[in-house]
């Protein structure tokens, strides 16, 4: 089924966001520029219909603007989750905190497991967890132990082979409708021969990592480019501008998600649901 968000959680880069953990070689990001483009975020997130609430930055952590990390959210239920680096434990205590309206009695993940929240892609036909530096396979077992729990399938994706891929959504992305958008270079795994895949160009590698949210997709640009791939499998693309260079923070465009003809099949039967 479909997944109808109504509720989205931000929290502000801190003054210190430069110190984040990063594998980009983008440049060192711009905290005046990172705050306008995630105001800029919570724009494009309250034009697809959710109510957004954004915690304040804590100078503890740099990183904890990358608020999924933390937490896994369902429709059924949440699970706080145990980062794979060690100077980010302490985010998920604030998050936990602030997920305590929606969510009364969360899972957690326990020592020796980790997992990030941006190895995790929820699709119509359940959820993959990948295998990374930053989600170990006690972690991920642990996480489809509790999501099983949940009333969900899950199946575990090993990509530490794969160079360069920290997390596994920074290669894929779910758009909906049975389709998987999958950054090029990125192995036919047999976890994705469900899906119909979308193959993101190596040089808009940054757009696999993107965002489906109700009826649109987010997908962070540069420059003035849209991704090509992405788009000719869009019906309509909006822009919202950005102009920085750290690519997991800001929203650049708005894809309306085309709809496949086995998506506009499955779209009959679909029932509205909702998700924080």
């Amino acid at each position: 089924m479909a997944t109808r968000f109504t509720h989205a959680l931000l929290r502000l880069p801190g003054e210190n966001f430069a110190a984040g953990i990063t594998n980009s070689v983008e440049g060192t990001p711009v905290l005046a520029r990172a705050l306008e483009q995630h105001r800029r975020y919570a724009v494009a997130l309250e034009a697809c219909g959710l109510a957004t609430t954004t915690l304040p930055a804590d100078r503890r952590y740099p990183d904890g603007t990358f608020v999924e990390d933390a937490a896994i959210v369902t429709r059924n239920g949440a699970i706080i989750t145990r980062p794979g680096a060690a100077t980010r434990a302490g985010e998920t205590e604030v998050i936990a905190a602030a997920l305590a309206r929606h969510y009364h009695h969360p899972g957690r993940i326990v020592a020796p497991g980790t997992v990030d929240g941006g190895d995790i892609c929820e699709t119509d036909a359940g959820i993959l967890i990948g295998i990374t530096a930053r989600t170990n396979e006690d972690g991920a077992r642990q996480l489809a132990a509790l999501l099983a729990e949940l009333g969900y399938r899950s199946t575990l994706v090993d990509v530490r082979a794969v160079p360069g891929l920290l997390h596994l959504k920074t290669g894929i992305s779910y758009l909906g409708d049975g389709r998987l958008a999958v950054a090029a270079g990125l192995p036919k795994l047999p976890a994705f021969a469900p899906y119909e895949i979308v193959t993101v160009a190596a040089e808009e590698s940054y757009a696999a990592n993107c965002i489906r949210v109700n009826n649109r997709v987010l997908v962070a640009l540069r420059g003035r480019a849209r991704p090509a791939r992405l788009r000719s499998a869009a019906a309509r693309d909006e822009r919202v501008p950005q102009d920085g260079r750290r690519p997991l923070l800001p929203v650049a465009a708005v894809l309306r998600p085309a709809v496949s003809r086995a998506g506009r099949a499955r779209r009959a039967v679909t029932r509205r649901r909702t998700a924080c």
